[in-house]
């Protein structure tokens, strides 16, 4: 049997993120050790206030989530959450001068799907997929050049219509 080269691509990225568990089924208290077995490397890794650190777990840029695991100055799990989810995003990002940075945008989703720039702003947006009730949608977040967060917003992710057949 002879695969072409895409397909044998796409074979190995799929059987890769196999190996992986599922970060929401990770139990609170696990050691960083236990974590690492179970999910394996995480896409990015923060320190945390008070000496603890986050385990970051992306699907970007083609998935609808990022988790983030939580450990204690001691090394033990002490949150997972699954940050795109539009229940949380008034709760989490902080726009306006000086409340939220660059680096808070990281440290919560992870690096964006995509970044554009459009007229009617002076800095980036960033873009990140997710799903609200199995509805492709997604997250802009509006960065200015100094590196501070002025707005959010969400909408509807088409890609998926216009790429299916007529």
């Amino acid at each position: 049997m002879f695969l072409r080269p895409g397909t044998a691509v796409l074979l190995a990225a799929a059987l890769l993120a196999g190996c992986a568990g599922e970060p929401t089924r990770l139990a609170l208290g696990s050691s960083r050790d236990q974590t690492l077995r179970e999910l394996g490397a995480p896409t990015a890794t923060y320190p945390l206030p008070g000496g603890g650190e986050r385990l970051q777990y992306s699907r970007a840029p083609a998935g609808f989530e990022v988790n983030n695991v939580d450990l204690d100055a001691d090394g033990h799990v002490v949150s997972v959450t699954q940050e795109l989810d539009e229940r949380l995003f008034d709760r989490t990002i902080q726009p306006g001068v000086g409340r939220w940075h660059e680096a808070d945008v990281l440290r919560t989703y992870g690096r964006p799907f995509e970044i554009t720039k459009v007229s009617s702003f002076d800095g980036d947006i960033w873009t990140w997929r997710y799903k609200w009730q199995n509805t492709p949608r997604l997250l802009y977040i509006y960065i200015d050049p100094t590196g501070v967060v002025q707005r959010y917003h969400t909408g509807d992710d088409l890609m998926l219509e216009l790429l299916a057949p007529l």
